[in-house]
């Protein structure tokens, strides 16, 4: 699978147009030249965050894949100054919402506590995508699963242990049978 059906790919499945445009070309608009500062902690928050949607099981989970660190260079180079505010803001809404259900901060709940947060938490972005009027952000949350979904199954763990894997070229075949009239391969 080419990267750019990967991401309609996670596209079509988080429900929406994938925040970011400039990934799909490459190119950046004149209004993204700035970046919202991270801090390590709000790193360590979005690997949990990623490791809740992709946990570890047989493979590795989204934290191995360093998809926090990924999130940060795609928010900061790719998002328009809004979605990088209401991205940035999301950090902070999800860690209250935890705080207000759970009764302590998102670092600190148990995985349980975690994944129904972000069930309801993922309900409430469907129904605000439904609603949203045309130009407006969209859901911080929504953001962050795109995210992690690209960086997990673009990084080495996904695409090496979680996906089926054949390197390309592949191995190297010398005396390939050839019939006068083969069409050539196509590579």
């Amino acid at each position: 699978m080419e990267r750019r059906e990967l991401i309609k790919t996670i596209a079509a499945l988080t429900g929406g147009a994938f925040i970011g445009g400039g990934i799909l070309t490459g190119c950046k608009s004149e209004g993204q030249l700035g970046g919202i500062s991270f801090s390590n902690n709000d790193i360590l928050f979005l690997d949990e965050v990623a490791e809740t949607i992709i946990p570890a099981t047989k493979t590795p989970g989204a934290k191995a894949a360093k998809v926090g660190d990924l999130m940060k260079v795609m928010v900061n180079d790719t998002y328009d100054e809004k979605d990088q505010q209401v991205f940035h803001k999301g950090i902070i809404l999800l860690n209250e919402a935890c705080k207000k259900t759970a009764g302590k901060s998102f670092m600190d709940a148990t995985p349980g506590e975690r994944t129904a947060l972000l069930t309801a938490i993922d309900a409430e972005a469907k129904a605000y995508q439904k609603i949203k009027k045309e130009g407006a952000p969209a859901h911080y949350f929504t953001m962050m699963k795109q995210l992690t979904l690209l960086g997990y199954f673009t990084s080495r763990e996904g695409a090496t242990q979680a996906l089926r894997y054949l390197p390309v070229p592949g191995k190297y075949v010398g005396d390939f049978p050839y019939k006068k009239g083969d069409k050539a391969w196509a590579s």
